[in-house]
């Protein structure tokens, strides 16, 4: 089987005998039997850290968990630096949780959440910041500083917990280069590994927003920058 990997502006290719193994797999065979300047990134092959996370064939994939096919074609995640092969720098991408507020206030209520008010972010609390909605999202190619998918999933997470005695300084710090500038296009929902549906996500923070009296900024714009009844 072969396979290929973008390594900066060459493409490599390397014949794989053993079948049945993870990309992960693959890549770790490389490096030590084949060629060990080969970079990637990995940490707890059982797809929890998200530092595996890459491109295959155009997609976003966890390298522990996808088994290849002969052809593939193996690529950094885009829309991050890359230092070296597959190897990214996701410092900036991490840094967007600070700038939407992504994490629970000190000043929470104490108070008593039912098993069912407990689901509604439940899922919200998987996310493992691999970065794959990050590297899928076509917004960043034209607005490098959309606070983006993963930042406003946690945003959400703690907007909708009951316990939050104050949610205005969250949903004021998603407003700019953020939820109205995400075009809804869905393309970070298919590579979530954990199921997370970040547009989602977006459409209940632009609802909230509207509650507490935000506007799209482009909509207010097509009426001369305000309404006035």
């Amino acid at each position: 089987m072969t396979i290929n990997i973008k390594r900066g502006e060459e493409l490599v290719s390397y014949e794989i005998e053993e079948k049945n193994l993870t990309l992960l797999q693959v890549l770790t065979q490389i490096k030590t039997e084949v060629d060990s300047s080969l970079s990637f990134s990995s940490g707890c092959r059982s797809s929890v850290c998200g530092s595996c996370a890459m491109r295959v064939n155009g997609r976003e994939v966890l390298a522990c968990a996808y088994k290849p096919s002969e052809g593939d074609l193996i690529e950094p995640l885009r829309n991050v630096p890359v230092l070296r092969d597959l190897v990214v720098d996701m410092d900036k991408a991490y840094g967007f949780n600070k700038i939407a507020k992504a994490w629970g206030l000190p000043t929470s209520k104490s108070i008593s959440v039912s098993p069912q008010d407990a689901k509604q972010n439940e899922l919200q609390s998987d996310c493992i910041l691999c970065g794959s909605c990050y590297s899928a999202c076509p917004v960043y190619s034209v607005n490098s500083e959309f606070i983006g998918p993963f930042a406003l999933t946690r945003s959400w997470k703690y907007v909708s917990d009951l316990r939050q005695s104050d949610i205005s300084s969250t949903i004021a710090a998603v407003q700019t280069s953020g939820i109205y500038d995400c075009t809804l296009c869905g393309e970070c929902v298919p590579v979530c590994p954990q199921g997370i549906a970040p547009k989602q996500d977006i459409v209940m923070l632009k609802n909230k927003s509207g509650v507490l009296g935000y506007m799209d900024p482009s909509f207010a714009s097509s009426f001369g920058g305000g309404l006035t009844f």
